[in-house]
C-alpha cells in the first residue's frame, strides 16, 4: 500500500537546521504554498511546502519561526512549481520574496496543448496519483493540521522534479522550452505587482451592468453592508451572502418593490444576527442618490477604435487563429483579445505586449505585412 512520501512538519525554531542544510546542498527546489483563502477575509499564507536535496519540509507559516535565513536560501536557487502566479503574488507580498528562476509545470502543460492542465490531473495521467480533492479546500489556518491534510501538501511537491523532466523533453522535442522560459521570467516579474488593491467601482460585481437608478444605490449598499461583515467576522465576503442575493434585491428594488416588501418576499422569516443590518443596510440603499454613487472614470488615452484598427485587429485575430490550429495551442497563448486590441491601435509596441516568441509568430504571418 503507497503511504506517500517522508515529510518533516517544521513548527519549531530547532527543526529548521536540517532545512537549511538541505537547501545549501541542492541545486533545486521545488516549492508550494497553502493558503486560507476561502476562509479569512484577508489571505494569508499558512503553509510552505519544500523539497530539497530528496527531502519534504512542510514549513508552518503560523508558528511565529524566524525564517530571515529561509528567504534568501530559497531565492538563490532555481524553482520547480505548478501555477506559480498566485503563490509568487503572495511571497511578494508576504516578505518580497523573488526566486531567481521558475520551471512552471502549468505554463509546460499548456504549451503542450494538455487539455487537464491542473496539478490533480497531471499526477494522475503521469503518474497514477490521485490527490484527495476535498483538501483543495480545506482551511489551512486551522491547528493542529490533520495527517491526511499534510500528506496531501507533502504529494504536492514530491512529483513535481519527475514531471518536470517529462514535460520539459516534450518541450524540447517541439523547440517550445524556450517559450516557457520566457513567459516564466515574465511571471517572476509580474508577481511583483502582487494583487490588485481594492477601488471605488469594486461594488460593481456581474450583473451591476443590468442595473440602474435604484437598484444599483441598493446594490452599492447591499455590497458595503457585506464586505463590513465579512470584515467583523474575518470571512470571506461569499461566505456572508452570495451574490445572487445581492442581484435579487437590487433587481426587485429597481423594479420599484417598498423596501418592506423587498424584504418579506426574498428574505422570508430569515431573522439571523445579520437581518437586522442587512434591513437597514437595504433602506440606506432607498434612500441613496443613485447620482451620488462612485462613477467608472474613463481611461484618459480611451478612445473607440477607428475602422481601420478595428480591421488589422480581425486580420491579426485570424492570423492568430490560423497559428493556434497549425500548432495545436489554445489561441490565447499567443495573444489574448485585450493584446490583439493593443496591437491593432499600435502595432509597432507589439514588443512591449507580448513575449518574444508570440510576437515572432504573429510577425511573420501575412496579416503583419498588410
Amino acid at each position: 500500500m503507497n503511504t506517500g512520501p517522508h515529510y518533516q512538519l517544521i513548527n519549531q525554531p530547532d527543526q529548521l537546521t536540517p532545512l537549511y542544510a538541505a537547501l545549501d546542498r541542492c541545486t533545486e527546489i521545488a516549492l508550494d504554498t497553502e493558503a486560507d483563502n476561502l476562509f479569512r477575509y484577508k489571505t494569508q499564507v499558512c503553509l510552505l511546502q519544500i523539497l530539497a536535496a530528496d527531502e519534504i519540509y512542510l514549513v508552518d507559516l503560523l508558528a511565529g519561526l524566524p525564517l530571515d535565513q529561509l528567504w534568501p536560501r530559497l531565492a538563490a536557487k532555481p524553482l520547480i512549481m505548478h501555477g506559480s502566479d498566485y503563490d509568487l503574488r503572495l511571497l511578494w507580498e508576504l516578505c518580497r520574496f523573488q526566486p531567481l528562476g521558475i520551471f512552471d509545470t502549468m505554463f509546460a502543460a499548456q504549451l503542450l496543448h494538455i487539455p487537464r492542465f491542473g496539478l490533480a490531473a497531471l499526477l494522475e495521467q503521469h503518474f497514477g496519483v490521485q490527490l484527495d480533492k476535498d483538501h483543495q479546500k480545506a482551511n489551512w489556518s486551522q491547528r493542529p493540521l490533520d495527517r491526511g491534510m499534510l500528506d496531501y501538501a507533502a504529494l504536492d511537491v514530491h512529483y513535481l522534479p519527475d514531471l518536470r523532466d517529462q514535460l520539459r523533453e516534450q518541450l524540447v522535442s517541439l523547440g517550445r522550452l524556450e517559450w516557457m522560459e520566457q513567459k516564466c521570467r515574465w511571471q517572476i516579474e509580474v508577481a511583483r505587482d502582487g494583487f490588485a488593491p481594492g477601488d471605488d467601482n469594486d461594488w460593481r460585481i456581474g450583473g451591476a451592468e443590468k442595473l440602474s437608478g435604484r437598484g444599483l444605490a441598493l446594490l452599492h449598499a447591499l455590497w458595503h453592508w457585506r464586505e463590513s461583515w465579512a470584515e467583523k467576522l474575518n470571512t470571506p465576503p461569499f461566505k456572508v451572502t452570495g451574490n445572487e442575493l445581492l442581484l435579487r434585491l437590487s433587481r426587485a428594488a429597481g423594479d420599484g418593490a417598498p423596501p418592506e416588501e423587498l424584504l418579506r418576499v426574498n428574505l422570508g422569516r430569515r431573522q439571523d444576527r445579520l437581518f437586522p443590518s442587512l434591513a437597514e443596510a437595504v433602506r440606506q440603499g432607498y434612500a441613496t442618490d443613485p447620482h451620488t454613487l462612485p462613477r467608472r472614470e474613463r481611461r484618459r488615452d480611451f478612445a473607440p477604435m477607428r475602422p481601420e484598427e478595428l480591421a488589422r485587429q480581425d486580420r491579426i485575430k485570424a492570423d492568430r487563429d490560423r497559428l493556434a490550429r497549425d500548432l495545436n495551442l489554445d489561441p490565447t497563448l499567443i495573444a489574448t483579445r485585450s493584446q490583439l486590441v493593443l496591437i491593432a491601435r499600435d502595432p509597432a509596441g507589439i514588443d512591449a505586449v507580448l513575449l518574444p516568441w508570440q510576437a515572432q509568430l504573429l510577425k511573420a504571418e501575412p496579416a503583419w505585412k498588410s
